[in-house]
Formats: C-alpha cells, structure tokens, sequence
C-alpha cells in the first residue's frame, strides 16, 4: 500500500509540477505590475473573525460533518480533469448547531499559524461538490477539534488536503 501512495504522489507531482510552476510564474509575473511579487500574503479578509467571535466559533459544537470536494485551480487543458482523488481539492464542511456552516480545509499558505483553514461556507464557490460522505458528530467535537485534526503544516505528499480531509472525518466520537 505504502508503494502505490508513493506511486500515485510521484504521478501527481509529475503530472501538475511543470503545468503548474509555469502557470504560478506566468500568473505572477503577469500580476507584479500592480503589486510587487515579492510581498507577502495578505490574510486581512473583510469577513475575518478575531478576538470573541474567532474564540467563539472554535468552540462551536459541530453537529454534522460532510466531505466536499472542487477541482483544483489549474491552467487549462489540465483544468478539464474531473474532480476526483488524489488531482482535487478537499475539506469538510460543517454544521453547528445554530446551523451555520463552515468550510475547513488546508492547503499551502492559507493560513498565518496553520494551513487547515476555516471559512464561511458562503464564501464557497459552486465547483465545491458534495461527495455523499458524512458524518453525525452530535456536539462531540468543536470545530477546534477539525482544526486540530487537519494539522498545522502543509506537505504535497505526505500532510495534503485529502490526509487532512481523511483525519478530520474519521476522529473518534
């Protein structure tokens, strides 16, 4: 099993590296007349949470957890591939008990302490499908505990989205 993952890591990287890297550096280069490539990431959104709110949501209780899936932002003809594991993208979005939902998933830079992120599930675009798999959590975990189990780092192969999704998903009641 540990072979076929390693097989399937290296034909993923493979098949979207070169695609990919030329379609970042043309995008960016493309961009850097109004902004300078070099800055950092901003994470000042208009709907972001701090201080009670942020502490408040994290301590929501999640009533039901489902996994969703998009196709990953790629340059065209690659951006044709149907959205399927591992060539998508993945999160779970949650729904607390006030009915609110939220979207958490993880990726490379998007997040400031952590790469597994939450977001309104308002902000999701219509390329988020559902994947039919979900779970009842009934209050057990918060949405701290999705976070948590999404883990702090981001690795292509080995602490992607599709883990995250995994670990957040299949955390003991």
């Amino acid at each position: 099993m540990f072979f076929v993952r390693m097989f399937l890591c290296a034909l993923t990287l493979t098949l979207l590296a070169l695609p990919a890297e030329s379609w970042w550096f043309s995008s960016s280069s493309s961009s850097s007349s109004s902004s300078s490539s070099s800055s950092p990431k901003s994470f000042d959104y208009p709907d972001n949470l701090s201080g009670r709110e942020l502490s408040d949501l994290l301590n929501s209780p999640v009533s039901t957890a489902e996994k969703v899936e998009r196709p990953l932002n790629l340059p065209f003809p690659f951006s044709l591939i149907p959205a399927r594991e591992p060539i998508s993208h993945t999160g779970v979005r949650v729904t607390l008990e006030d009915d609110s939902q939220w979207l958490i998933h993880k990726g490379p830079d998007f997040g400031k302490s952590s790469q597994t992120v939450v977001t309104s599930a308002d902000n999701m675009s219509k390329r988020w499908r559902e994947t039919g798999e979900s779970r009842d959590f009934n209050g057990a975990k918060r949405v701290t505990d999705f976070v948590e189990a999404g883990g702090e780092t981001y690795d292509l192969c080995t602490a992607n989205c599709h883990r995250a999704t995994h670990d957040m998903m299949n955390q003991e009641k």
